[in-house]
């Protein structure tokens, strides 16, 4: 007995331009939609309009801050990461002023029992730790939720599963796996 299948699934993937296929004018497609092959990704770092599959950790903060309030189109799952691994350690700078100023903080009362009054040192760097986080977060929060959204795009959802990070306990959870999600084609349809 022979199988014969209606969808031919390699042909869904053919990444060749100039072969009319499924996703090529005159092909076939998803549903008519003509998403198909590969997805689309940027020939160069340079070009924003596409995700760069494969991007470096320095040409992925490059557009992460080029593409700063970009909500549309779509972003790779290397440019996502390091654009997370890059606020990460930006973040990691003024947190161990805080911790350092604290501990100096702790030192010096420990030392002195009758005098609560933490040393000007440990209080200047806590402040500075402070007003650098607080700058660090609002100067990456905006570019970091748009990338999310367009990394979102690249794995063919509307950016607004973004807020599903927002349930309490499982959000995380469902925001990682959304994630790593692999790119899909039809994901194309928010190049626009």
């Amino acid at each position: 007995m022979k199988v014969t299948m209606s969808y031919d699934a390699n042909a869904a993937y053919n990444s060749d331009s100039d072969v009319p296929g499924p996703g090529m004018p005159g092909g076939q497609g998803y549903d008519g939609l003509e998403y198909g092959g590969a997805p689309r990704g940027a020939a160069s770092p340079d070009d924003l309009s596409l995700p760069l599959y494969g991007a470096t950790f320095g040409q992925a903060v490059k557009r992460f801050f080029k593409n700063y309030v970009k909500f549309s189109g779509r972003a790779s799952r290397s440019e996502f990461w390091f654009a997370y691994l890059f606020t990460i350690l930006v973040g990691i700078i003024p947190m161990l002023l805080g911790f350092a100023g604290s501990t100096i903080a702790t030192l010096s009362a420990s030392g002195d029992s009758y005098n609560s009054t933490p040393p000007a040192g440990a209080t200047a760097l806590m402040a500075t730790a402070g007003i650098l986080l607080l700058v660090t977060f609002l100067a990456t929060i905006i570019p970091y939720i748009a990338v999310c959204w367009r990394r979102l795009h690249d794995a063919n959802l509307a950016g607004p599963f973004y807020f599903l990070l927002l349930i309490p306990f499982f959000g995380v959870i469902i925001f990682i796996v959304l994630m790593v999600m692999e790119p899909k084609p039809e994901g194309q349809r928010f190049d626009r």
